[in-house]
């Protein structure tokens, strides 16, 4: 069984954790390091997708001085969403495509199909096994991405996905699990440029919200049983 190293990097700025996920793709696409999958958390940060829209963001710059936030423009699919403390965000960096770019008949060069979608959806079993764990049903909806629950009479987003493969054929990006996040900043956007839909956390949805480290540990072995990984815990940071 290959082998998925997990690195736990606890809080750190958006920019920092995206330039390492690019630093370890190439070392991944190189062949210098297994897969890898980076667990943490962000301070306050809005990220906009390739398809980003900034009517999308609701809080002008003096609000956003005021509570803290950042807004980063991203290379990963989708719209806007936020990270914050009390989220756990996933990096999966995996070999999806090997051998990066290829040309097509045409001579235009393309990345070979990673089974871009199949991806997608591995992700959000992975989190509904995890919320299972906690005795909570998550679900996707067909047409859209991440991880539902059923909220009251209505659906509610419990997890984000936002996914991107590089040239190598390395996956960037990931998840976004809401723990127990300050639900207040979903005030500032319109997530995922979904109206009317609503987002809540597993705080919300359970009497006692679990701890990080337990959510962590259900989120690894879910992993691992989806993507058919020996998940090996780092206590080095790479």
């Amino acid at each position: 069984m290959p082998v998925c190293h997990v690195y736990t990097l606890g809080l750190l700025p958006y920019r920092e954790a995206w330039d390492l996920q690019k630093r370890l793709a190439a070392e991944i696409a190189a062949g210098e390091r297994p897969p890898a999958l980076l667990l943490l958390e962000h301070p306050h940060v809005y990220t906009f997708g390739r398809r980003g829209h900034e009517e999308n963001l609701l809080w002008d710059k003096h609000e956003r001085a005021r509570r803290g936030v950042d807004v980063v423009w991203v290379d990963r699919g989708g719209d806007v969403t936020y990270h914050g403390p009390g989220q756990l965000v996933g990096y999966p960096l995996l070999p999806l495509a090997p051998g990066g770019l290829r040309r097509t008949t045409e001579n235009k060069a393309r990345l070979p199909q990673a089974d871009y979608v199949g991806y997608v959806r591995r992700l959000e079993e992975t989190l509904i096994q995890a919320l299972a764990v906690f005795g909570l049903a998550g679900f996707p909806i067909a047409g859209m991405t991440g991880v539902w629950v059923q909220h009251g009479e209505t659906p509610a987003k419990i997890a984000a996905i936002g996914v991107k493969v590089d040239v190598r054929g390395v996956s960037q990006h990931g998840f976004a699990l809401n723990v127990h996040p300050d639900m207040a900043y979903w005030g500032g956007i319109i997530g995922c440029g979904l109206k009317g839909y609503a987002v809540t956390s597993m705080a919300e949805m359970l009497r006692e919200p679990p701890p990080m480290e337990a959510v962590h540990r259900a989120v690894v072995q879910s992993f691992g049983n989806v993507f058919g990984y020996r998940m090996e815990e780092r206590n080095n940071a790479p």
